[in-house]
């Protein structure tokens, strides 16, 4: 893969997991996590149906993939949350994101009905985030395949550059194509 496949795959580059707990990111973390659905919705403004169905690099998946996926993504975070605060070290589900990004729903849902669903949903993660304890950040969920116990604050920093890493793949993408 050349470089400038490399920019429009990572193009907020590839995600740096930190090693401390900044408390001091919490605030920049939750307002990307809230953000991200009207993000989504300038990223998607006017695209038509054809634009909808470009891969947003050679080989990637389409911009309406990519939407859905997010959803899908942190639909699956935000339960781990739910999991992790009510629960001790809980075990997640990991799932197959590419098998979900083929699945008929896919396909055949418009994409405004996910965008509908990251609005709800990130004002619902928002709100958990905003409330909770020093404490809470600590929690933990164990991924089993990643092998290792995933702190709450470490979750939220992915997140939070999970959203803006998908959100710029369609920004790039439609300044590429001029769109």
């Amino acid at each position: 893969m050349d470089d400038s496949h490399e920019q429009w795959r990572f193009p907020i580059g590839r995600y740096e997991q930190p090693e401390t707990h900044p408390t001091e990111m919490q605030g920049e973390w939750i307002a990307s996590i809230e953000a991200l659905p009207k993000w989504f919705d300038l990223c998607i403004e006017n695209l038509d149906e054809h634009q909808l169905e470009t891969p947003y690099r050679p080989g990637g998946w389409t911009v309406n993939q990519v939407i859905h996926h997010v959803a899908d993504s942190h639909m699956n975070a935000y339960i781990r949350l739910k999991l992790a605060l009510t629960e001790e070290n809980p075990v997640i589900k990991p799932y197959d994101e590419k098998l979900w990004a083929e699945l008929p729903d896919v396909h055949t849902v418009p994409v405004n009905v996910s965008i509908t669903l990251l609005h709800a949903l990130h004002r619902r993660w928002g709100q958990v985030l905003r409330n909770m304890q020093p404490e809470d950040w600590e929690r933990c969920y164990y991924h089993p395949e990643h092998e290792r116990y995933v702190p709450l604050w470490e979750m939220t920093d992915l997140y939070s550059w999970h959203g803006r890493h998908h959100m710029e793949q369609i920004r790039q993408l439609r300044q590429r194509m001029n769109w």
